[in-house]
């Protein structure tokens, strides 16, 4: 019986080598189709000093994925769809193997010269990752989303703008299902629009959060539910021919009485610069600080500061190099100073760690549908002592190749 890892490979190099004929970026509709090969050292983020699941730490696994990309503008009016089912093979953690599923369907409309927007609607279904869920059950999170946007520019220095996102997540772990949420957000923004392009706005969002599920912490059972109010600055400043930055930053008032005083607020937001020097490199950079869910069974969310730089090196028109690292510090108890049911969370330092994460990546494009890729990342995580989670170290290579037809 021929050997499924040799068909895998012998499948990677006609992706490489494909010649999609009459198809190019612009067509309406396209077959695309990829192939992904990848190993990890430390798939399932086992801390350090603990023995691996099955006393095994590394896995591999192929990823085969085929689907539609449509892409048509009709007028003024653009509708874009995207439709991909995947299938992921582990050599070892066999229990882990799981369909993927992607799709995405948006409306980019335009009424008149001054008013235009977006309306669509996505679901998403992948593997949720390990980093903060110690165990070796398949962990399916599924995701769905529908949001739609509009601006209207009523003079020609400034515009009105509104949306709304609402987003649903479902885990398939009986021990996830206390992260099963459903986020709503409004919001409304004005903007002046600047004759160099640069432009600078306020932003006033309400999201609210709903968890069906009570979180058992102890002897405790927390409602997770929250409102998160935010009114900040958005800017976009073209500070020369070569650099752009952008921010959306002000202040956020959260309520979320599942611990502490169940309030707190402060600055929260991002800054990104991206510098574009007459050449082949690109340079970014970004700092941030702002509230994040967190895929555990202990606790929902964080308040996270990072930091994150990255490259990229056009060494020929068909190769690509990116290279990025992130640096992010987890608070998990912003409000407060305890939290129910964890032993020694009294203690302020006990209640945070770190993650960091280095990636590199080459892509060659030796034709315009054609992509060959492969990557290496390096992650790390520093413990939280009163969660009772671990340092860990990972390290994985990935290979794939994709087409457009």
């Amino acid at each position: 019986m021929p050997n499924p890892h040799r068909r895998s490979l012998a499948l990677l190099a006609c992706l490489a080598a494909a010649t999609p004929a009459g198809a190019g970026p612009g067509d309406g509709l396209q077959l695309v189709a990829s192939l992904a090969y990848g190993h990890d050292d430390n798939l399932l983020r086992v801390p350090d000093g603990n023995p691996g699941f099955d006393n095994t730490r590394p896995d591999s696994w192929w990823t085969r994925e085929a689907g539609l990309v449509f892409d048509q503008t009709y007028g003024r009016q653009r509708i874009a769809a995207v439709a991909r089912l995947s299938k992921s093979d582990f050599d070892h953690f066999r229990q882990l193997n799981y369909d993927g599923k992607d799709l995405q369907a948006d409306w980019y409309w335009q009424l008149g010269n001054r008013m235009q927007g977006k309306a669509g609607t996505s679901y998403q279904q992948v593997l949720a990752p390990y980093t903060d869920f110690l165990s070796s059950e398949r962990n399916l999170r599924k995701t769905r989303s529908s949001y739609v946007d509009g601006s209207w520019r009523f003079h020609a220095a400034w515009q009105v703008r509104a949306g709304y996102r609402r987003d649903r997540y479902e885990y398939d772990a009986a021990s996830q299902r206390f992260n099963n949420r459903t986020e709503e957000a409004p919001e409304i923004e004005l903007d002046y629009l600047a004759r160099s392009d640069s432009t600078i706005g306020l932003v006033a969002r309400r999201v609210k959060g709903r968890y069906p599920f009570l979180r058992p912490v102890g002897p405790f059972n927390l409602n997770n539910d929250f409102t998160q109010d935010e009114l900040k600055a958005r800017v976009k400043w073209n500070a020369s021919g070569v650099t752009v930055v952008e921010a959306l930053a002000g202040h956020t008032r959260r309520k979320q009485p599942s611990f502490g005083e169940g309030t707190t607020s402060g600055l929260t937001g991002k800054v990104k610069a991206t510098l574009q020097p007459h050449g082949k490199m690109t340079y970014t950079a970004a700092i941030w600080r702002d509230f994040a869910p967190l895929e555990s069974t202990i606790v929902s969310y964080t308040l996270n500061k990072g930091v994150s730089a990255g490259a990229q090196w056009d060494a020929t028109a068909k190769i690509r190099v990116n290279a990025d690292i992130v640096a992010e510090r987890r608070n998990y108890n912003a409000r407060g100073n305890t939290v129910p049911g964890i032993p020694g969370a009294q203690l302020h330092d006990a209640l945070r760690d770190s993650l960091r994460t280095a990636t590199l990546r080459a892509t060659w494009a030796p034709r315009p549908t054609v992509q060959v890729s492969a990557g290496y990342a390096h992650q790390a995580r520093s413990g939280a002592a009163a969660l009772g989670t671990g340092s860990f170290t990972s390290n994985s290579v990935t290979l794939s190749a994709s087409a457009q037809f």
